[in-house]
């Protein structure tokens, strides 16, 4: 499904804006498996984006996330641009793209905030 067509560049493009705008963060492979796109045309939309100005990525780990630059003029149109297109979506795919599962955390693996208070 592809709303956007003649204003955005592709697809794909529409895709990674929209996982953007509901998980306010994503990366190259979680956005392609997710939409089953190929990871290199995801990853060229990324970087086309950041250029633009549109999103700004940060490294996490080894991985390059990317999100909305709240710096861009007109970052609060377009996502209402996309929330309107998100709308018009099948239900069953926007409600697997709010569920951000994540695994649970191991047993044994300290609290971040706790490990920081015994050190600190």
């Amino acid at each position: 499904m592809y709303m956007l067509n003649g204003i955005l560049s592709g697809k794909s493009q529409e895709s990674v804006l929209l996982f953007i705008l509901v998980r306010e963060r994503g990366y190259g492979r979680e956005i392609a498996e997710f939409f089953d796109l190929p990871v290199s045309q995801v990853q060229k939309q990324l970087i086309k984006l950041e250029d633009a100005g549109i999103l700004v990525s940060k490294r996490i780990g080894k991985t390059l996330c990317f999100e909305f630059s709240p710096r861009y003029a007109f970052i609060v149109p377009l996502k209402e641009l996309l929330k309107a297109v998100l709308k018009a979506y099948p239900e069953q795919l926007r409600s697997q793209l709010v569920m951000n599962r994540c695994r649970p955390r191991k047993s044994t693996k300290p609290i971040e905030y706790l490990r920081k208070r015994q050190t600190g």
